[in-house]
C-alpha cells in the first residue's frame, strides 16, 4: 500500500457539490480516505477573471501503480464533466496527485511530487492540517 495525497479543486457551478462528489467517487473506486482537510478557497493560478476555487486535500492508501492511479483520476474527472480546453482553464473538478509515498516521478504524463505544491498556499495549509509527513510544521 502507498500513502497518497490528492488535491481536489473546483471553480465552476456548485463547487462544494463537485468536491463532495469527487470524495465519494474516490472512496468508492480508489480506496478509503484516511484523512481529509477542510475546504479552502483560493484565487485561480496563472489566469485572471475566473471564479475562485474551492480546494481540499485527502489522504488514501492505494495499492496499485502511480500510472494506474492517474488513469483512474482522469476517468473520474471526465465522468464528472471536466473538459480540458485550455491550460489553467475553469473546471468542475481537478484532481492532482500531490504525493505518492516517497516516489519521485518525472515523465511527460506525470510528475510526483506535484510540480508546484510548495508555491501554493492552499496546498501547504491543507497538507499541514492533515499532518502530511512531507511538510514541515505539521498539525
Amino acid at each position: 500500500m502507498h500513502d497518497v495525497f490528492l488535491q481536489l479543486g473546483s471553480n465552476i457551478g456548485d463547487r462544494k457539490k463537485y468536491l463532495d462528489e469527487a470524495v465519494s467517487l474516490i472512496t468508492f473506486e480508489l480506496g478509503l480516505i484516511n484523512n481529509i482537510s477542510k475546504v479552502y478557497e483560493s484565487t485561480p493560478w496563472g489566469v485572471e477573471g475566473q471564479q475562485k476555487y474551492l480546494n481540499q486535500i485527502l489522504q488514501i492508501n492505494y495499492k496499485f501503480e502511480p500510472l494506474d492511479l492517474l488513469k483512474s483520476i482522469l476517468d473520474i474527472e471526465s465522468r464528472m464533466g471536466r473538459k480540458r480546453i485550455e491550460k489553467w482553464g475553469e473546471r468542475v473538478i481537478d484532481i492532482d496527485i500531490v504525493f505518492y509515498g516517497n516516489e519521485e516521478i518525472s515523465s511527460p504524463n506525470l510528475t510526483i511530487p506535484h510540480y508546484d505544491w510548495k508555491k501554493r498556499d492552499f496546498f501547504i495549509a491543507c497538507l499541514k492540517e492533515i499532518s502530511c509527513p512531507f511538510v514541515e510544521g505539521n498539525g
